[in-house]
């Protein structure tokens, strides 16, 4: 399938890195169902914030409206600026079945990667029907992922998706996306369309809150990550080195390179905010210095891996045995994320889109 690529950070690599192979168990814990947070502040900016630095383990308990008094004049703030589509689509079968299709992603105007669960009586060449009018032809299947080619001459499926389409939500809210969540399950600043799950660390950023970051001379820059489904995906192997990550569409313009080189020779940080802006700046930067790159990228990033552009990073609590948690735990060290998130879990923080924050350093 022409979207799957193979991982630009190969097991030999992490390896010479110190990979110390841990196992998918040694990153779980308890997470009580109340401590997800299912609905969204009635402002953007007003979590918590737990600043954790990653040297000693420090913890520091704050309000995310103070995240400013934890970043430093001339620091650089990267952020995801890619925007979210309404990526589930209701479509018929040549039988008139009723399925949901969700768009993982655009490949160009007429072919598209999709997710259709538990249909395996669906084979190449049949045709789904989206609003009795638009035809996607199955030419590819790959396990749950199908590549679709939209028939005739009219619309695009950037039409059909956006006319027909509906946000996709996370299944753990237990419930359907309302008007409101279509406003704040987006980042203020989304420009770039193609992302199916959200970069949901950048919920908390407001007007009220760029504006105290302008105000300190603190920079700000952007990089474009669609976020795809696997984002949330579990992992199904013990060894975490067998584990192989999603791809995603990535572009790091040479404009915020030269802003980051300029930031690190003022012996100032760069902070990611968000692991997908995290994922993005270090796959650009691959041979120790960043560089412009437009293209997919599957880096998984594991305990063992030698950062190579990031200094610290904002981001949300992050479910048990998941990719993320194994991100951060790269970060700031195994040890100090799991004391952290014990931490957390007493001192009842909010996990997940909706919830609190937390500030690596």
């Amino acid at each position: 399938m022409s979207s799957i690529t193979n991982n630009v950070f190969t097991d030999d690599l992490l390896k010479s890195m110190g990979d110390i192979g841990f196992k998918v168990d040694d990153f779980d814990f308890t997470l009580p169902e109340e401590y997800i947070a299912r609905d969204p502040r009635s402002q953007r900016s007003t979590g918590r914030l737990m600043c954790l630095n990653k040297t000693n383990g420090e913890i520091t308990h704050s309000s995310f409206s103070n995240i400013d008094q934890f970043i430093d004049e001339g620091d650089l703030l990267v952020f995801n600026d890619t925007r979210i589509i309404p990526s589930k689509l209701l479509a018929k079968t040549q039988t008139q079945k009723e399925i949901n299709v969700f768009v993982e992603r655009v490949l160009s105007d007429t072919h598209m990667l999709a997710r259709i669960f538990k249909h395996n009586q669906l084979l190449v060449g049949d045709t789904l029907i989206v609003d009795g009018n638009h035809l996607l032809k199955i030419a590819e299947i790959q396990g749950e992922f199908y590549e679709l080619v939209l028939q005739g001459n009219h619309p695009t499926l950037s039409d059909v998706i956006f006319s027909h389409g509906e946000l996709a939500f996370p299944t753990y809210f237990n419930r359907d996306p309302t008007e409101t969540d279509k406003q704040r399950f987006q980042t203020i600043y989304a420009k770039q369309d193609g992302s199916v799950s959200a970069p949901s660390a950048g919920f908390h950023f407001d007007e009220g809150i760029f504006k105290k970051l302008t105000e300190k001379n603190i920079s700000i820059g952007y990089i474009t990550l669609h976020v795809g489904s696997g984002t949330s995906a579990p992992i199904h192997v013990d060894d975490i080195s067998k584990h192989k990550m999603h791809t995603e569409w990535l572009e790091v313009s040479s404009d915020l390179c030269e802003l980051i080189k300029e930031t690190k020779a003022r012996g100032k940080r760069v902070i990611a905010v968000g692991t997908t802006s995290l994922r993005g700046l270090e796959t650009a930067s691959q041979g120790g210095e960043i560089k412009p790159y437009k293209g997919y990228t599957d880096i998984f990033i594991r305990p063992g891996y030698v950062f190579q552009c990031i200094d610290g990073l904002f981001t949300n609590f992050h479910l048990p045995r998941s990719t993320l948690m194994i991100l951060i735990s790269s970060l700031a060290g195994y040890e100090h994320i799991k004391h952290a998130y014990q931490i957390a879990i007493k001192e009842n923080y909010r996990f997940l889109a909706y919830g609190d924050g937390m500030l690596i350093t």
